[in-house]
């Protein structure tokens, strides 16, 4: 009987310096189901809690007011392979933020206050399979460089966002891309969103729901213009084609403008010749004025 008692208070002991330890590690006000995971959601936070482990992978703060990341933020963080920053109050990210974060797998920063992605926000994060940023209902712009080096995202989601336009650089430059949203942006059917228009009706098995309930306004009226509706031949005004008369003009110019050259030259060569024979003239007569 002594043996089992024994046994039953050793193991009490361990469990008990287990918790002891992981409580320790937790930041206040934060849970840690296991020694990996720091779940600070909807804790009413206005700025990163403190004391966060260093060996953290799965970082939940969610549901926050957090205004901002500092810069250097994750670079103490190198196993963090899971961030959940939705429903924030974030505006911006600090270029280079991100790029320290070799292993981030998956990164959620929608429904917060985000109004661009630049260049180089997510730097080489060549690890990141998921990316979430709709939701932002002021972001209006992405650059066609902002997610340059992102070879192992499969999931992008832009939805709902303030997009009017999107270069197709920015996608066309993520070889691993599996699903992407654009569903809920208020898209403009100008000449700029010609070139999207394409990619869309090309890739359009990458969009879950196809360009099903994605609509365009018309820029004469502001009218709204299911994409599904729409074709190639509706952005034929944006291709620039050039006719037999387009190529006479063009050729007739170059023409003119080498004869008028040459002219041009032939006068100012000629100008040139009388003067000095002019010069050496005067300059004659003055030496036989002088003799």
């Amino acid at each position: 009987m002594l043996p089992c008692v024994l046994w039953f208070q050793s193991l009490f002991v361990l469990l008990s310096s287990i918790s002891l330890s992981r409580g320790e590690n937790c930041p206040a006000s934060c849970l840690c189901p296991d020694p990996h995971t720091v779940d600070c959601s909807g804790r009413g936070l206005t700025r990163l809690p403190e004391a966060i482990p260093l060996d953290v992978r799965r970082l939940l703060l969610s549901d926050n007011w957090i205004p901002r990341i500092p810069a250097d933020f994750l670079v103490l963080y190198s196993d963090l392979v899971y961030l959940d920053l939705r429903n924030n109050s974030l505006s911006r990210i600090e270029p280079g933020t991100l790029s320290t974060s070799s292993r981030l797998v998956f990164l959620d920063l929608g429904s917060n206050n985000l109004t661009e992605i630049p260049k180089g926000t997510f730097g080489e994060s060549r690890s990141l399979i998921k990316l979430r940023l709709g939701n932002n209902p002021h972001l209006s712009m992405v650059n066609e460089d902002a997610f340059l080096g992102l070879t192992s995202l499969r999931e992008l989601e832009l939805e709902r966002n303030a997009l009017s336009g999107l270069q197709v650089g920015a996608l066309s430059k993520l070889p691993s891309l599996r699903v992407v949203r654009l569903e809920g942006n208020p898209w403009v059917c100008n000449c700029n969103f010609a070139n999207l228009f394409a990619w869309l009706m090309a890739n359009r098995h990458k969009l879950p729901n196809g360009v099903e309930g994605m609509e365009c306004s018309l820029p004469t009226d502001g009218r709204r213009v299911a994409l599904s509706q729409l074709s190639q031949d509706s952005f034929r005004e944006c291709q620039v084609t050039l006719t037999l008369t387009d190529f006479l003009i063009i050729i007739f110019s170059g023409i003119s403008v080498s004869v008028a050259a040459i002219m041009a030259s032939f006068f100012l060569a000629s100008t040139v010749h009388c003067f000095q024979r002019w010069s050496k003239g005067v300059k004659g007569d003055e030496e036989e004025n002088e003799e």
